[in-house]
């Protein structure tokens, strides 16, 4: 969903290709990260690391969901350095738990919330027996809510309003999946072109982070440098792609600033950057590596702050979840508020 992206699968050997491809995405693109200048006003302060994971045990974040009691749900891919993936509650306080956890050789990728406190997440794995989207019900074990294809990565995911439906990117399939939160089979949503990966790339990884904001569903493509805004029509169907972008080299995952806007925060995960996307498409970069980003995965916004996960996927391998506040007025310098 991303540095998930990264550090995502392609069985073992994304492992090897992980650490190769921040470099060679960063000479690849520095053309056009060139052109994305930052605001002369800080858009995020403060940013502080709140929680430093091991890197050598599989702790590498790819994914976060912000809780309604502050806590934070964390995905941790384990693959790029050998381990098992797992599902990980931050309490407020601090306190980790084990909230789910695959076989050696699987990732855990996208997770998710629903409004009942029901978890959900996508498990990369070969095995027919456990790739697919999971569900953990509030005081259950986690059970698998539906098969995904072994050849596939499953990756960012959503729920619709209704919450009903989970949509599933496929960094390998050029899909958007459907699965209905209720049981039953899992339908190709939208299979594209503009969801596919490029295999010229050192890191083939196509549609990546998703989310579902004001009706329609959002995805980028790593590999594209794209984000793109699918309607979702009224039999359920996709309307018609808009590119949003094309100009945010080696997009993951991303968030929105609320429920309202479509402002995008983006994690660019081999660039070690995260750009805010306006809605006429341009792109201004926020934070660095300066800032201590390292493989940044995903981004979540609530209450005035931003997270950024970083997966540490480069020596010295600083995998940790770091915060910073929102600063609005920096954010629209021109709008007088």
């Amino acid at each position: 969903m991303s540095a998930s992206s990264i550090p995502l699968k392609r069985r073992i050997r994304t492992a090897a290709i992980a650490t190769a491809a921040s470099t060679v995405l960063v000479s690849a693109h520095s053309a056009v990260a060139a052109t994305q200048t930052p605001h002369r006003q800080r858009v995020i302060t403060d940013v502080r690391t709140v929680a430093d994971f091991d890197y050598a045990a599989g702790e590498i974040p790819e994914n976060i969901t912000v809780n309604p009691d502050r806590s934070l749900t964390l995905s941790m891919i384990g693959a790029a350095a050998g381990k098992a993936p797992a599902l990980v509650r931050i309490s407020p306080s601090g306190h980790r738990t084990v909230l789910a956890a695959s076989a050696q050789g699987d990732g855990i990728t996208g997770n998710i919330r629903g409004k009942d406190g029901t978890v959900y997440y996508n498990v990369w794995s070969s095995s027919a027996a456990r790739a697919g989207v999971w569900k953990i019900a509030p005081g259950r074990s986690p059970v698998r809510l539906a098969p995904l294809p072994t050849d596939g990565l499953p990756n960012g995911m959503a729920l619709d309003a209704d919450g009903r439906t989970i949509y599933v990117a496929d960094s390998l399939k050029s899909t958007v999946w459907a699965v209905p939160v209720a049981g039953g089979p899992v339908k190709a949503w939208l299979t594209d072109p503009a969801l596919a990966p490029v295999t010229s790339e050192a890191v083939p990884f196509g549609a990546n982070g998703l989310r579902f904001h004001k009706g329609a569903v959002w995805v980028s493509n790593l590999a594209q440098d794209s984000l793109l805004r699918i309607p979702v029509t009224g039999n359920g169907r996709p309307g018609r792609i808009h590119v949003v972008t094309k100009n945010i080299d080696g997009v993951d995952d991303f968030s929105f600033l609320n429920d309202h806007s479509d402002v995008v925060f983006a994690a660019q995960n081999a660039p070690d950057k995260v750009s805010v996307i306006y809605p006429g498409g341009k792109v201004k970069t926020v934070l660095t590596g300066g800032d201590g980003l390292a493989s940044p995965s995903a981004t979540a916004v609530s209450d005035g702050r931003l997270y950024v996960t970083d997966g540490g996927l480069n020596p010295p391998h600083d995998a940790q979840l770091q915060r910073g506040k929102i600063n609005v007025p920096a954010l629209y310098p021109h709008a007088g508020s």
